[in-house]
């Protein structure tokens, strides 16, 4: 029976290269995810407010929940409508947002009626 032929290392693939980092395209959606951040940490402290003010107002805290839902849900159209480079965003980005303001929105809420009680 014959043995195969080794082949010799000059017949491999050519070696791995990684391609060319796009150092503009890199800053430019860090920076957009940024002002995204700023704006749904804005949204955050403003959810949180109304949450509290509801509550201290008398409204039942199930419907405040509810009505900080609601606002969390519509908080991407929003940041969509302020911030034109939106489109770079991806779910894990809009999936960060969201739970920002969901539990930032919960934090300071909690905070606010605790400290006023």
């Amino acid at each position: 029976m014959a043995k195969k032929v080794r082949q010799k290392p000059e017949d491999e693939a050519p070696k791995f290269e990684f391609p060319e980092f796009d150092e503009v395209g890199f800053v430019a959606k860090e920076s957009e995810l940024a002002a995204g951040l700023w704006i749904a940490g804005g949204l955050t402290l403003v959810l949180g407010a109304i949450a509290w003010l509801l509550t201290h107002s008398g409204v039942p805290w199930d419907e405040v929940f509810l009505i900080g839902i609601l606002g969390i849900a519509v908080s991407p159209f929003v940041i969509s409508r302020l911030r034109s480079r939106s489109d770079l965003y991806t779910k894990g980005d809009w999936a960060g947002f969201v739970m920002l303001e969901f539990f930032g929105m919960l934090a300071l809420w909690f905070v606010l009626v605790n400290l006023t009680a």
